[in-house]
């Protein structure tokens, strides 16, 4: 039996890597003699270069960048030939910032903008950048700085301070990138401003309470009309995917690059139709199946690409949200539930031992015997 094993990470306790093998090993418990192929995925988020480096190859820039508060902090990025793979999170993710000190109002993406730089200079002209997972709230105004954009005031002290500023220049910044394919890879399609925004919707999310949210929503609506509309005329603040990753991708947006749906960039990427058409059974999951996972995340994607091959979808996660009824109108054909088998404490103290667990428990039901 080919078994294809192909998880997003379980956020806060295991990378996709790491979920992946976790998965292989208690299948192969129950099953040794099966084929248990591992394709980790990201939706553009936490796990993005990990998965594609562990199908593709290519090399893993390591750097030390800028952190969302200013603290330098390592990250790295894929290089193969001239294409780069950025993930956003590694220089501006949420995991950067303690619990207690999160606050989306002083929070930069200038890491951001930092590997952008380092992937240019060496030689990299198709560069994506996977989206999702941040702790910023600044619209991209940092990555834009760490470039070359200018202002009258502070381009990359958060996005509270783009409230004060009266000019923005990206001169520069559209100069350093001219002449390179960018792409926003994103699992959302909220634009920069409004109900659907980047700071109503996720700004809560990222520590901001109802005065820090009206606060960051003048300060980027400010910031939106200092910069205005790209050279093409289009207004890259209501764009689909603008206001993912607290306005990253209006920054991108900005200098040209395009919006693609983070899941399935990855999964024409690593060819997964290919890896699926190959399989008797596909495995994935993620730390929550809930309403969420229904759009534009890893487990969706799978499952849709699996149903139409024709092929069972099983799902494991940390917790499962969803009734049977939604998980098989999504394609979903079981999910099993690793706090439902072994408690959320152990669950989130002890994950790859859990996972392992479940696995094997799954694979006696879904396994021939």
């Amino acid at each position: 039996m080919r078994v294809l094993v192909c998880p997003d990470c379980f956020t806060g306790t295991l990378t996709s890597v790491e979920a992946a093998h976790a998965i292989r090993k208690g299948w192969l418990q129950i099953h040794p003699d099966d084929e248990v192929v591992i394709a980790p995925l990201s939706d553009g988020g936490p796990g993005f270069v990990g998965g594609l480096h562990a199908v593709l190859g290519g090399k893993i820039i390591s750097a030390i960048v800028t952190g969302p508060k200013g603290s330098k902090t390592p990250a790295e990025f894929l290089l193969r030939g001239n294409e780069a793979w950025i993930e956003s999170a590694q220089a501006c993710g949420l995991h950067l910032v303690e619990k207690d000190k999160r606050d989306p109002r002083i929070t930069s993406t200038y890491g951001v903008g930092e590997l952008i730089a380092l992937a240019i200079d060496l030689g990299a002209t198709t560069i994506t950048v996977g989206l999702g997972g941040s702790g910023t709230n600044d619209a991209g105004a940092g990555m834009l700085a760490a470039l070359g954009a200018t202002s009258d005031g502070v381009l990359n002290a958060g996005g509270k301070a783009l409230a004060d500023l009266s000019t923005v220049k990206l001169d520069a910044a559209l100069e350093k990138v001219a002449g390179i394919e960018l792409i926003a890879a994103s699992d959302v399609d909220n634009p920069l401003l409004g109900l659907r925004g980047a700071t109503a919707v996720f700004g809560p999310q990222k520590g901001a309470d109802e005065f820090a949210v009206m606060e960051l929503e003048g300060a980027l609506e400010n910031f939106a009309r200092l910069c205005g509309r790209r050279s093409d005329g289009k207004d890259p603040a209501v764009a689909l995917g603008a206001g993912a990753a607290g306005g990253l991708g209006f920054g991108l947006l900005l200098l040209g690059a395009n919006r693609v749906a983070g899941i399935e960039t990855v999964l024409e990427i690593v060819k997964l139709d290919d890896e699926i058409n190959k399989s008797d059974l596909v495995i994935t999951g993620e730390g929550c199946l809930d309403d969420q996972s229904l759009h534009g995340k890893v487990i969706a994607g799978v499952a849709s690409h699996s149903a139409a091959l024709g092929k069972p979808c099983v799902a494991i996660a940390g917790e499962v949200r969803l009734g049977k009824r939604e998980c098989a109108t999504a394609g979903i054909d079981s999910a099993y539930s690793m706090s439902e088998f072994a408690g959320r404490d152990r669950s989130m103290a002890a994950p790859v031992e859990v996972l392992v667990e479940v696995s094997a428990r799954m694979s006696q039901t879904w396994g021939r015997r």
